[in-house]
């Protein structure tokens, strides 16, 4: 215990560290910015051009549009977001087995505790969303998160090789590990959960940081705005092709330590990969913390709630509004427009330049309001989607586990098979992107930078091929349990059937992935307001999130509902027992409902309106000073 203890504040004061260190390199480049400035020599008049959407470089001087940004920053960006992705499913993607094989954990309850780890997960990215849109911006967030990240891989890869896999050699598939103490099982649970921490407050900040690279009020740069998001998740996808093969397959081994290495070996690359490009990226400033903003909006239309709300929009408060671009008045939650209505006391007020932010909020404030409101059905009708996606790193795993995993004398680990959803992700993204996208926008006869498939009717289309990878998975279990001994004492491989049967619906989820997942990016980072784009890349992760424990809570349901009458369950230790077919069919007719729900929640969806809409186009005369 006094080893684990010294272990543990070892690795916290590493982890003081390296956020003390980071924080002075920022403040010393910070604090450089004048003396790098007052070095270069400028002609008078000379200019140079800049970024039209507001964005800054590190020292806080408008872009320039040549020397930062754009697909130099982005690429950067993409590789950072691979090597994270790749450290973080060398932990995620066998989870479920290390805790049966190594913590001794029943199929059901591994599946529970990886469901909500990796709800939390992305519950962390709200509290990196919120610092980032309020404080500390997106590039510092991003660094930040990622020495917590990087520091929970460490403590897991010690805690593991030094105290979990006892007796030595342990936990590969026929040696299961000892019991262990509640010291070490803590220690383990404080490093996952540093690394839920880490890269749960990451990841919305670096794909809307990557996004803040390209200018969407240049139509040079706007085409490539919409194209990051889909080689985001191509990325991310291609960053855990690694660990679903190579390291994979070492963990299944039983050789858990040199996956958690390797997975602290690529964050810590990502990390330098991040920092190294510092000069180069565009950087949008924080607006203030949001909940203020919202309150304000909330307490201004209650303390009005006697006053008729205006039919003209012209007698509401325009106001100076610095969060953004200014948002146009919408006629929706009409209630709320109180908060922006003048009385006779508020006038005198403004006139003195005396404006009271709890009683008079301007329009774009009341429009921030209203657009999280909007998005809110269409993020909640999402969410049983994720609970679909999910079963990927839980139930596929222990029903692929089960069947037929040898070729001659090479045998494949279960959780590889998830390869077959990056193949999927990369194939469709490409087939969208240059085949299934321009044939529609020439049948709709649509030109420029329009698009052929709206962002609702592709999340909608995700939806449609959800059902049919549940239908699948249902059927190959169907066949699975045809062919399984019922009796066997560890049922891996007790199946005659192979698993490549489960191709079709690991393919199937990564052809859904591409339509929906792209889909809610590129749809949350431009509906959201501008001054809360983190927070609509995080409704994206958060949705993922609450997949994961509506997944456990429904597991828990089915198990305690089905085990009635000293039946085994749906779900039990003995698949082939179970009727996890069932409960495929289950989650199949869930996801038919929610579409029912999705498509009336994007019909009435109405998109935000900024002023100043048109996209300016990059004359010679659009310059600023450097």
């Amino acid at each position: 215990s006094t080893n684990l203890l010294s272990l543990f504040i070892s690795t916290i004061k590493h982890l003081l560290f390296q956020l003390i260190f980071i924080l002075f390199i920022l403040s010393y480049h910070q604090s450089m910015a004048c003396l790098e400035l007052s070095k270069e020599v400028k002609v008078k008049g000379e200019e140079e051009e800049c970024t039209n959407d507001g964005t800054v470089d590190f020292y806080g001087m408008p872009a320039n549009r040549a020397k930062t940004g754009k697909w130099l920053a982005g690429i950067m960006l993409l590789l950072n977001q691979g090597l994270a992705t790749l450290a973080f499913f060398g932990v995620g993607v066998n989870l479920v087995l290390f805790l049966t094989r190594v913590l001794q954990q029943n199929n059901a309850e591994a599946a529970n505790n990886v469901s909500i780890w990796t709800g939390t997960v992305y519950i962390f990215s709200l509290l990196g969303a919120f610092l980032s849109d309020s404080y500390w911006g997106r590039f510092k967030s991003c660094a930040i998160f990622q020495v917590i990240y990087v520091t929970g891989l460490v403590l897991l890869s010690l805690t593991t090789q030094r105290y979990l896999l006892k007796p030595e050699g342990c936990g590969e598939r026929e040696t299961l590990c000892g019991v262990h103490s509640n010291m070490e099982i803590s220690l383990f649970y404080v490093s996952v959960y540093m690394i839920a921490l880490g890269y749960g407050g990451y990841q919305p900040n670096i794909a809307t940081f990557g996004a803040d690279q390209f200018d969407a009020r240049d139509p040079r740069e706007k085409q490539s705005k919409l194209a990051f998001f889909s080689y985001f998740y191509l990325f991310l996808n291609l960053g855990s092709l690694f660990s679903n093969t190579v390291l994979d397959y070492f963990e299944d081994e039983g050789k858990w330590a040199l996956g958690f290495w390797a997975s602290a070996a690529s964050a810590f690359a990502g990390l330098v990969l991040f920092l190294g490009g510092t000069a180069k990226y565009r950087h949008f400033r924080s607006s203030g913390n949001p909940i203020i903003r919202f309150s304000q909006v909330i307490v201004a239309a209650s303390k009005k709630w006697s006053v008729e709300t205006p039919e003209n929009e012209d007698e509401l408060y325009e106001g100076d509004d610095e969060s953004g671009r200014k948002m146009l008045h919408t006629h929706g939650f009409r209630f709320l427009d109180r908060a922006a209505l003048m009385t006779s006391k508020e006038q005198d007020n403004e006139k003195q330049s005396n404006r009271n932010q709890w009683r008079l909020c301007p329009v774009s404030q009341v429009e921030e309001v209203k657009c999280i409101l909007r998005l809110l059905p269409i993020w909640l009708c999402t969410i049983v989607y994720s609970v679909v996606f999910t079963q990927m790193a839980s139930i596929f795993v222990e029903q692929g586990d089960a069947m037929k995993t040898t070729i001659g004398n090479f045998r494949i680990p279960a959780a590889s098979m998830s390869t077959f959803d990056i193949m999927s992700v990369a194939v469709f993204i490409f087939l969208y992107r240059r085949v299934l996208d321009p044939i529609v926008k020439n049948i709709k006869k649509i030109k420029g930078e329009g698009q052929g498939i709206t962002q609702l009717q592709r999340m909608g289309i995700g939806l449609v091929i959800a059902v049919m990878a549940m239908l699948s998975a249902a059927i190959v279990e169907c066949y699975r349990l045809k062919y399984a001994k019922k009796e066997c004492t560890h049922c891996e491989g007790s199946s005659s059937l192979s698993i490549f049967w489960q191709v079709p619906q690991y393919s199937l989820i990564g052809a859904s992935e591409v339509f929906m997942y792209v889909g809610q990016l590129e749809f949350f980072n431009e509906q959201a307001p501008d001054g809360l784009k983190s927070f609509g890349s995080a409704l994206c992760m958060t949705s993922i999130s609450l997949g994961n424990y509506v997944s456990s809570l429904l597991v828990s349901v089915v198990m305690k509902i089905s085990t009635t009458d000293n039946m085994s369950g749906w779900i039990p230790s003995n698949l082939n027992e179970g009727h996890l077919d069932r409960f495929y069919f289950l989650l199949a007719g869930l996801t038919i409902l929610d579409l029912v729900a999705f498509i009336a929640c994007a019909k009435w969806y109405k998109g935000i309106k900024h002023g100043g809409e048109m996209i300016q186009q990059v004359k010679e005369e659009d310059k600023c000073e450097v």
